[in-house]
């Protein structure tokens, strides 16, 4: 299978009634393995839901969702939980880094709830990819905000994930340390054959991407592959995102 993740006639619905909103209509699309993808959309299109679901934070109210071979929408909130784990990273615009431990600890942390043991050649590597070799003893009040979503990245490539998704993550960041922490994302992707998977309002984010999906009221309405910023920015456009 060439897919990392797979949603099949997806739906979300949130309340009942007629308080009832659909965040996600009947979506069915892959996410390839090895690529970056970004996901775009005005605001209330259904972005985090797409994410949440995808990655098992949220259950969908129908539909099948796929992480490689592995049905996630039957699964309980235990099988969640360690799939999210063990198979899963995820990068947010909060850092949610933890201030009483080191950046080295704050990496491997996934590795300590999960008992697994770290492999300390994977690590160096990780580290070495992000850049914080001389930082591994430094608390996260210590880091710049670039450093400590550096460390963010590295804690989701450390268990080595099938997919790593990322939710805004440049979204709390000056746009010089926002370039930094896209070029890194789009270095695990070329240089190790990682899954990226991105939600951003900004196209010059989205550029970064292999594709670009957008959202319209909880539905995906169009792809672009080898996105620009320009053509990108363009397209929101013609859908009305910046109004």
């Amino acid at each position: 299978m060439n897919e990392a993740v797979r949603m099949d006639a997806v739906s979300k619905v949130y309340g009942k009634g007629r308080g009832a909103v659909a965040a996600l209509r009947e979506v069915t699309m892959g996410i390839p393995r090895g690529r970056f993808t970004a996901v775009m959309g005005p605001s209330g299109s259904g972005k985090s839901t797409f994410l949440h679901c995808a990655a098992g934070l949220d259950t969908p109210t129908s539909g099948s969702v796929r992480l490689g071979d592995t049905e996630l929408s039957s699964m309980n909130e235990t099988k969640l939980t360690e799939l999210r784990r063990e198979r899963v990273g995820f990068v947010f615009q909060a850092f949610n880094l933890v201030s009483s431990l080191t950046v080295e600890q704050n990496i491997t942390l996934p590795l300590l709830l999960s008992r697994t043991r770290v492999d300390r050649k994977w690590l160096d590597e990780v580290v070495a990819r992000v850049g914080l070799g001389e930082r591994l003893g430094h608390r996260p009040a210590q880091l710049s905000g670039g450093q400590q979503q550096r460390v963010a990245i590295a804690r989701a490539l450390v268990t080595r994930p099938e997919v790593v998704f990322g939710d805004e993550p440049t979204g709390a960041l000056d746009t010089m340390t926002a370039r930094d922490v896209l070029s890194l994302l789009r270095e695990t992707v070329d240089g190790m054959g990682q899954t990226v998977v991105m939600v951003t309002h900004d196209p010059s984010a989205a550029s970064y991407a292999d594709t670009v999906l957008f959202l319209a009221d909880g539905r995906i309405v169009d792809s672009m592959d080898a996105p620009s910023s320009d053509k990108v920015a363009a397209r929101m456009t013609r859908m009305g995102a910046w109004n």
